[in-house]
C-alpha cells in the first residue's frame, strides 16, 4: 500500500482509530491530554480547521504550513507521546493506534466544507451524543464562540459565507444524516 506523502501548503483530512477498533480515549483526561499534544506538536507547523475526538477514533482537518520541514515527524511525535502516556497510565504495552494513520489530500473548497460538516456531525453519526453542537471534544463550539482558540475561525466561517450559513449548513447536514439513519433502520 502506497502511503501519500504529506506536503507543505496542502490541506489534509487526518484520521485514525484504535487497534482493532478499541477505545483510545477512556476518560476526559485522555481527550484533554491529546488536545494538549495537538497544540504542542501540530499547531506550530499546521493550521487546524476542525477536529473531533471520539472514544475509538479521531478526525482532524488541517493545512501544512509552508515552513514545516518534516510534517510526518510531527504526527509521529504526537502519536508516540500519546501512546506512551496511555501505556504508562493504564499499564498496557504495544501500539495503541492503527498504522499508518490515514490521510486524504484535499484540493477543493467544496470538499473542505463537506469535511467540516462530516467531522462535526461524527458524534451523532456514531450515537455518542444526541446533539453534535454541544459535544465537548469537537471544534464546533470553538468556531461559533468568541473564546480563545487556535482554529482560524474566520477562515472556516468564510468557507460558508458567514456564521449564520455555517450553523445552517450543519443543521441541514444533520437533517440528511437523520433521514439516512432512519432509512437504514427501516430496511
Amino acid at each position: 500500500m502506497l502511503i501519500e506523502k504529506i506536503e507543505q501548503g496542502h490541506y489534509y483530512h487526518i484520521y485514525n482509530r484504535g487497534n482493532n477498533g478499541q477505545n483510545i480515549f477512556l476518560e476526559d483526561l485522555n481527550y484533554n491530554y491529546f488536545l494538549q499534544l495537538i497544540i504542542k506538536y501540530l499547531v506550530p507547523d499546521f493550521q487546524i480547521f476542525s477536529y473531533c475526538l471520539l472514544p475509538n477514533h479521531f478526525h482532524i482537518l488541517l493545512r501544512v504550513k509552508e515552513e514545516c520541514k518534516l510534517p510526518s515527524q510531527q504526527f509521529s511525535n504526537l502519536f508516540n507521546a500519546y501512546t506512551k502516556a496511555m501505556n504508562k497510565k493504564y499499564n498496557r504495552t504495544g501500539s495503541l493506534l492503527e498504522k499508518p494513520f490515514k490521510r486524504i489530500n484535499i484540493s477543493n473548497e467544496e470538499y473542505l466544507k463537506t469535511l467540516v460538516l462530516y467531522i462535526h456531525l461524527n458524534p451523532e453519526k456514531h450515537e455518542i451524543s444526541k446533539d453534535f453542537s454541544i459535544y465537548k471534544y469537537s471544534s464546533y463550539q470553538s468556531i461559533i464562540s468568541q473564546g480563545k482558540t487556535n482554529i482560524p475561525r474566520e477562515e472556516v466561517i468564510d468557507w460558508f459565507g458567514d456564521l449564520l450559513n455555517f450553523k445552517e449548513a450543519h443543521k441541514q447536514k444533520k437533517k440528511l444524516l437523520n433521514i439516512e439513519n432512519a432509512k437504514l433502520f427501516l430496511e
